[in-house]
């Protein structure tokens, strides 16, 4: 098994905290932009791509701020992904911090998926 990476990315979202949050942290907010569909039983949340079920623990959340899962299906117990509202305090400005693991060798191609995801999601609040 080939060990993950951490890695980062931040895109800026020109929306409220508050809009974005509903996007991240609810199963119909991420079923409209992170995966065709999103199902919660508690801390427990089943994503769907193409008929494909991955089904994630959810690690810890924060109104209006961070949504983080850790992949049940994934050996590495250190290993999540976190999605992180930020707001620069002189600006303003509102921006998505996202978390992930990825081998060293797909870290590239992670974050180029993360990046149209954001892409949809910012179309999805009219934040293009």
């Amino acid at each position: 098994m080939q060990t993950k990476e951490k890695y980062q990315l931040e895109v800026t979202v020109n929306a409220s905290p508050q809009l974005i949050y509903q996007y991240i942290a609810t199963p119909a907010g991420l079923a409209s932009w992170y995966a065709d569909d999103v199902r919660a039983n508690e801390d427990t949340y089943t994503f769907v791509w193409n008929g494909i079920e991955e089904t994630a623990q959810l690690l810890r959340q924060k109104l209006d701020d961070h949504i983080r899962f850790h992949w049940k299906e994934d050996e590495e117990a250190a290993t999540y992904f976190e999605i992180r509202i930020r707001v620069n305090d002189l600006t303003q400005e509102v921006s998505l911090a996202i978390t992930d693991f990825a081998p060293s060798d797909e870290i590239e191609e992670a974050k180029q998926l993360w990046l149209m995801q954001i892409t949809d999601l910012k179309a999805k609040i009219g934040a293009v």
